[in-house]
């Protein structure tokens, strides 16, 4: 059986998601369905909406209900587990939002989303603040772009053999 195949262990046996003990650290009742909620975005390596969260916990447990899903989404935000994130298409994405300082580039055409940090745009954030008479307290940074259409290859940029004049 390769992993793919192999029963994955339910939440309950399992130690407790990233999430799952955020919740319990701040004192937040833990269902069945909520842990199971709390590992499905634990797990996520992009940035789900409500309904992806949904999917992702119908195919662990064919009980969970999409009103379920919103509920402890708008909890975990509400008590600053989750960040609502809008990347266009006219669907709240969601982070965690303890994964420390980010900003994102999304493409338009495939909505991917590309997550990068930058100390010079950092800098610039404060000296721009700072310029209009501000302490920088918080950013938030998305970008939407396009990838360029393939480009003919250029030739080779010629060099001058050294030693020559102009």
């Amino acid at each position: 059986m390769d992993s793919r195949t192999r029963p994955r262990a339910t939440p309950a046996e399992s130690p407790p998601s990233r999430i799952e003990r955020l919740c319990i650290e701040r004192g937040l009742k833990m269902t069945g369905q909520r842990r199971l909620i709390a590992r499905v975005l634990s797990d996520a390596e992009d940035h789900p909406d409500v309904e992806d969260v949904y999917r992702r916990a119908l195919a662990l447990d064919s009980k969970v209900s999409i009103a379920t899903v919103y509920r402890t989404v708008r909890l975990l935000e509400e008590n600053g587990i989750l960040e609502k994130r809008d990347f266009g298409g006219g669907r709240a994405r969601y982070d965690l939002a303890d994964r420390g300082h980010h900003h994102h580039l999304i493409d338009v055409d495939s909505g991917r989303v590309i997550e990068f940090a930058d100390e010079e745009f950092e800098a610039l954030a404060r000296r721009l603040a700072t310029r209009l008479g501000f302490d920088l307290v918080g950013q938030r940074l998305e970008l939407f772009g396009r990838r360029p259409a393939a480009e003919p290859p250029r030739a080779p940029a010629r060099r001058r053999p050294s030693g020559t004049g102009t």
